[in-house]
């Protein structure tokens, strides 16, 4: 058995003129989870729909705990849970009458997990669905979801529309229910300051392309703000790896992508320098929509 549950090699997705996806690749181990930020039209949910075989890309191949979505779409949902930002159920039935009519279509299903997962997220069993709240009928998808025990969980913001609350209380569950029991998740998502809880691994996805892919203690620990004289744009040369330029008078901030050895150098070349941590979302905001062009600018 591969080391990776998730295997994407070089996927290539364009609607018209338009290039959604260019040449994207991925490794995703088993048992970790990956958080996969960008933007509204960076290309996530047309990625994630690739990997549940919704959608036929142009080129490259992608590989989901051994099955090609493209070949073996029956195969990949019984292996594979999945809950989209879009989740649309039968508004009619409850909870227990959806697990019943979901429950034929995996040989796997395991009725005594799915009612256990009903009481762990407190969704109301025998309530019709249209008459649940935001944060019950997504716990009713999550649940949904993962009753056949699939070892790959994909979530397409499934948080979308929730309270700050019901947020937390989603991603509790997520932290206790699926990474407890080693599954491997990529959760894609806007709400950044409570993926980096959850999320072993980052993936930054910007203009179709994989910008930056590391785990989450490493991207921290690399990416970090450096504040210095703004005189140093001047003197010194422009290092690798920045992503954002702020000056205000005298004093400039500078995010860059290996902080901790470009700090080092510009102490060597006398340059007094304090570095600061930054928060998964400031990463995030770096890389998309960072001034790259501010050095050497006085």
């Amino acid at each position: 058995m591969s080391d990776s549950a998730v295997s994407i090699v070089s996927l290539s997705k364009s609607f018209g003129p338009k290039c959604v996806l260019d040449r994207v690749s991925l490794e995703i181990p088993r048992g970790q989870t990956l958080a996969l930020l960008g933007r509204n039209g960076a290309g996530k949910t047309t990625l994630i729909r690739i990997l549940m075989g919704l959608v036929k890309p142009d080129g490259g191949r992608a590989l989901i705990d051994g099955c090609n979505p493209r070949f073996e779409p029956l195969e990949l949902r019984r292996r594979v849970g999945y809950l989209a930002e879009d989740q649309t159920m039968y508004g009619w039935m409850t909870a227990n009458e959806l697990l019943r009519f979901l429950e034929p279509f995996y040989p796997t299903w395991n009725d005594r997990l799915a009612q256990s997962y009903l009481d762990r997220f407190a969704v109301p069993a025998n309530t019709r669905i249209d008459k649940m709240s935001k944060g019950q009928t997504v716990k009713l998808g999550l649940a949904a979801a993962l009753a056949h025990e699939p070892q790959v969980a994909i979530l397409d913001d499934p948080a979308l529309g929730l309270d700050p609350v019901a947020r937390k209380e989603f991603n509790r569950d997520l932290v206790e229910h699926l990474q407890a029991e080693g599954r491997t998740v990529i959760y894609s998502s806007h709400l950044l300051d409570e993926v980096e809880a959850v999320a072993d691994r980052i993936a930054i996805l910007d203009g179709g392309r994989i910008v930056r892919h590391e785990s989450t203690e490493r991207l921290q620990e690399s990416v970090q703000r450096l504040s210095f004289a703004a005189s140093v744009l001047v003197s010194q040369p422009c290092p690798p790896g920045v992503l954002d330029v702020r000056c205000a008078g005298e004093t400039c901030e500078v995010v860059i992508d290996g902080a901790p050895q470009v700090a080092r150098d510009l102490q060597l070349a006398g340059v007094a320098v304090s570095m600061a941590s930054m928060t998964l979302d400031d990463i995030f905001q770096a890389f998309v929509t960072g001034n790259k062009e501010g050095w050497n600018q006085p």
